[in-house]
């Protein structure tokens, strides 16, 4: 049986290889938060939300000519493939993504590209887009993208913030524990959970003001941020 640790040692050891034997067996345990199947390259904004996600959570592995269900199709050109690859994380990922790209025969002679994505030191990453006169789009905020079991997701606001808040070059952290902090401690002591929107009713202040004081105790250790499914909460760290 396959040992999804494996998946994580591997991201764990720049330019790391996987034997024929690995692969088929990660492709027979099914995509998961750290394993995404590609039949083919279908198009460079796709790719580029699929690196951006596993560069902004624990990193992963994109398996190009592998269908959803497990089925090895195969690629028709490896070389072409890896180029768009590489010109994806180069130029629709903000920051650039660092891949390794690597071409696996697998049983039936049937070759797949085995694209790895270490987890970033220089997250959050960002989709790049263009207008249709192909003038890159500079006005509004940029969308960034996490992994959540199986599938990648557009991430909201307060992860964005969270992960901004932990670059080396973030300010120093400032926080006061106040009338607003002591609710929600008190919520979270009876009700275990918190959203942005609960918090900002429970003590009556703005959605923006509630969104900072919760990344705030984030990045201070006092609560987690959690994403399930289309929802998200915060919980008393342990």
């Amino acid at each position: 049986m396959f040992d999804p640790r494996t998946i994580d040692e591997l991201l764990a050891r720049p330019r790391a290889k996987f034997s024929r034997r690995t692969l088929e067996d990660m492709i027979a345990e099914g995509e998961s938060n750290s394993l995404e199947f590609k039949r083919f390259f279908s198009s460079p904004d796709k790719m580029a939300k699929e690196m951006i996600a596993f560069a902004n959570t624990k990193g992963g592995v994109i398996l190009l000519g592998v269908d959803d269900d497990g089925t090895v199709v195969g690629v028709e050109s490896e070389k072409s493939e890896a180029a768009e690859i590489e010109h994806t994380a180069q130029f629709l990922c903000d920051p650039p993504i660092i891949v390794d790209i690597q071409i696996v025969q697998l049983t039936g002679r049937k070759e797949v590209v085995a694209v790895t994505i270490a987890e970033s030191k220089d997250k959050p990453h960002t989709l790049v887009e263009y207008d249709t006169s192909g003038k890159r789009i500079t006005n509004g905020a940029a969308h960034g993208y996490v992994r959540v079991k199986d599938r990648s997701m557009q991430a909201s606001r307060e992860v964005m913030k969270v992960m901004r808040s932990r670059r080396a070059d973030a300010p120093p952290l400032r926080i006061a524990i106040g009338h607003n902090e002591r609710m929600l401690f008190e919520h979270l002591e009876k009700h275990e959970r918190i959203t942005v929107d609960e918090f900002a009713d429970l003590v009556n202040i703005s959605r923006r003001r509630a969104s900072k004081i919760l990344v705030d105790l984030v990045r201070a250790g006092t609560l987690l941020i959690h994403t399930v499914e289309t929802t998200e909460f915060f919980t008393l760290a342990e």
